[in-house]
């Protein structure tokens, strides 16, 4: 594999960030702020938190994972979901995977806190995992183009954003609402790396702008959604998948690409697969299902790779399919 060239440097912040720390826009996404002595007292410890070296982070990952682990939060969901997706898994196997998965989620908090140190060391000379497709990201934004970033909850999602952001790629990150200090921090750290800010409600509308303003937007399609979802394949069971990302790429008849950060100790290798062509209307065939299914089938082989660095926590078949 050949090595990425030095980056350049660091793109101003998208033109879209109508999405300021003091708007209305941003207290979508993030909620009513806590009270004083409740702010006070987060801000306190997070401040402590965001201020730690990288061994010490680690050190407490690894605590903080090994703790939540014996105290079994979450930790019922996470077997089944393993047993579900892996059977081929000795439970043995699955039990270190979920401890794995834990350290992971660990480090991904105590990293998107970090007001220091929060990329890889000897990122800007880290060797990637489809060189191809991401010379052909590369060469897809140098034209003035955006293009549709499909990530998971994997790895460090967050850093990754940052990553690709110093790496020339202007990003929009679609965000879900989420209340408290620790989401109001990791709001902050979004928009000061560069990012945009995208809300759920009208979503597919400020994607299309976005991509139209030659601006690429990074979406999580990982989680199961209530209602609106189609029903795609994700490790043998068909799951609840946001059609939104696929919609966008029709609209704009811009590609996607898969892309992932893969841990590999105290560093993180790009992973990225595609382009993906947009859908194209075809009679009798759902291209929009097709499309998420194409997606989400890259997002697993990755996963499969490495189970212990996915978000096995969160329950990705809790909605049935309609009966056939």
């Amino acid at each position: 594999m050949s090595r990425s060239a030095p980056p350049p440097a660091p793109p101003p912040a998208p033109a879209s960030p109508s999405i300021r720390l003091t708007s209305p826009h941003l207290r979508r996404v993030i909620g009513e702020p806590p009270g004083p002595l409740t702010g006070f007292l987060a801000n306190l410890v997070l401040g402590l938190v965001a201020r730690l070296s990288r061994g010490t982070r680690e050190a407490l990952a690894r605590f903080v994972g090994g703790l939540a682990y014996t105290l079994g939060i979450r930790r019922r969901v996470a077997l089944e979901n393993l047993a579900l997706a892996l059977p081929e898994r000795s439970e043995a196997e699955r039990h270190a995977i979920a401890q794995g998965v834990y350290r992971t989620m660990a480090s991904t908090a105590l990293e998107s806190l970090a007001d220091r140190d929060r990329l890889p060391p000897g990122w800007e000379h880290e060797e990637t995992v489809g060189q191809a497709a991401w010379e052909a990201l590369q060469a897809h934004v140098a034209t003035g183009k955006g293009a549709l970033l499909v990530t998971a909850h994997f790895g460090n999602w967050e850093v990754l954003g940052e990553l690709l952001i110093l790496k020339g790629v202007p990003l929009n990150a679609l965000v879900r609402p989420l209340k408290g200090a620790l989401n109001l921090r990791i709001a902050e750290n979004r928009l000061r790396s560069g990012a945009g800010l995208i809300y759920p409600k009208g979503a597919v509308q400020e994607t299309v702008e976005a991509i139209h303003r030659g601006e690429s937007v990074f979406m999580l399609l990982d989680q199961a959604i209530p209602s609106k979802g189609v029903f795609v394949p994700f490790f043998g069971r068909l799951a609840s998948t946001t059609p939104a990302m696929a919609i966008a790429a029709q609209r704009t008849q811009v590609p996607a690409w898969v892309v992932l950060g893969v841990r590999d100790g105290a560093r993180m290798r790009l992973h990225v697969e595609g382009p993906l062509p947009p859908p194209v209307p075809a009679e009798g065939r759902d291209v929009i299902t097709e499309h998420t299914a194409q997606v989400t089938a890259a997002l697993e082989r990755i996963i499969r790779q490495y189970p212990e660095q996915w978000m096995w926590l969160h329950r990705r078949w809790k909605y049935p399919p309609p009966p056939a």
